[in-house]
């Protein structure tokens, strides 16, 4: 199991930029795939970007392509999302989730969790 800590959320303006943290317990993260979910009010949890266990492959959600870079430094152990030209929809709690396999973009493939960080993007 691999406990998860998020960082980095906050209020931003349209158009405005902020890079999520992710610091994870497990000495051995090289082995795990990596990801960031996201949560708005009264929507499913939902994949925004994934990373292979040495960062090799990457994959995004359409809507943050362009956008949003997933990035990972295993030897300290964290996963960052560096969010850039953010929108008001981009806003929602956001989750690192961990798994050992690679190829999965549903909440329900990914067996551990941060608590989550919000983001609040204001037009």
């Amino acid at each position: 199991q691999v406990q998860l800590v998020e960082s980095g959320g906050g209020l931003v303006q349209a158009g405005g930029s902020l890079r999520l943290s992710c610091a994870a317990s497990k000495p051995t993260l090289n082995r795990y795939t990596m990801a960031w979910f996201r949560q708005a009010p009264g929507k499913e949890r939902e994949f925004v970007a994934a990373i292979s266990a040495l960062g090799l492959s990457t994959n995004y959600r359409d809507s943050v392509k362009g956008r949003f870079t997933i990035s990972r430094d295993n030897a300290m152990n964290t996963l960052y999302l560096q969010m850039n030209s953010l929108k008001p929809e981009d806003t929602a709690v956001y989750y690192c989730a961990a798994r050992t396999h690679w190829g999965a973009y549903t909440a329900s493939a990914y067996d551990d969790w941060g608590q989550g960080t919000q983001v609040t993007v204001s037009s």
